[in-house]
């Protein structure tokens, strides 16, 4: 059993400023956002409140050596790289992992504590961007790192139906996400479902700042739903975080991220008890 302050389970979801705002596939603003977004993972993180951070790589960015933005993300108590980017990150498919790039991270960076996939599981063919030996691979080399690192998996709603557990057993923690409204609406039986599916992993819901999903902001009704569902299901056990996704829009003049950095004054300081 760990005890720990409600907002040391948030995690912010660090992107490169500006990528939400120029598709990777295109360089346009495919989600109409507004404004200009200038905050970095820790700039944002730190103007919300979030103390973690996973760094992970959008549209093929950073590339590595990944020194330059493990010197900026040190002031986070806990850091997870990218092992696997973004769909639009093409040089993670066939193999092209950043798993080399995050071990030796880890060797100069005490900070850095895992390593993560991003949208491990293909949303249109609906299999995996890696084999089950890979990810074995990927996990046995973490574990047994001179400092052991955890492994993370990005985990849609929209795919819960599916049998991925031989990819799931492999990983340590995985995080569910909801891409629109309607998902998010059954966010609290997706969850349920997602915790026994994956009971003896550390479980993290995700939380977008922006609709992406519906290609609009979030509402206030939205996020309240969202953050009052997630604070009591830290508090009974059920998932142990929250990632909030992103530093990406915390500056373009959003309500979401308003909402966020008031909840976290009011309730960052709560004490908790997590156990897996």
């Amino acid at each position: 059993m760990e005890t720990k302050k409600l907002r040391d389970c948030f995690w912010i979801w660090g992107h490169d400023a500006g990528c939400h705002h120029a598709s990777a596939a295109n360089k346009a603003n495919i989600y109409k956002l507004p404004g200009v977004n200038r905050m970095g993972p820790w700039e944002g993180a730190e103007y919300l409140g979030i103390p973690n951070c996973c760094r992970v790589v959008y549209g093929g960015k950073p590339e590595a050596p990944f020194d330059a933005e493990s010197e900026r993300l040190r002031p986070f108590k806990q850091v997870v790289w990218s092992i696997m980017g973004d769909a639009s990150s093409k040089r993670n498919d066939n193999g092209g992992d950043d798993l080399d790039e995050v071990l030796r991270q880890a060797r100069k960076y005490p900070n850095i504590t895992g390593g993560v996939l991003d949208d491990f599981f293909r949303a249109a063919s609906r299999d995996a961007r890696m084999s089950v030996e890979r990810l074995k691979e990927i996990r046995d080399r973490l574990h047994g790192a001179p400092r052991p690192l955890k492994l993370w998996m990005v985990y849609y709603a929209a795919l819960l139906e599916i049998d991925y557990s031989a990819w799931l057993e492999l990983v340590d923690v995985v995080s569910f996400w909801f891409w629109n409204s309607d998902q998010l609406a059954d966010a609290e039986d997706s969850l349920a479902r997602f915790v026994r599916a994956v009971p003896r992993k550390e479980r993290f819901a995700g939380c977008y700042l922006y609709n992406y999903g519906d290609i609009r902001p979030m509402t206030p009704e939205e996020m309240e739903f969202q953050l009052t569902l997630y604070r009591k299901l830290i508090h009974r056990g059920d998932i142990h975080g929250v990632i909030v996704c992103s530093n990406t829009v915390a500056d373009i003049g959003l309500d979401a991220p308003e909402y966020l950095k008031r909840f976290l004054e009011k309730y960052g300081d709560e004490e908790v008890r997590l156990s897996l």
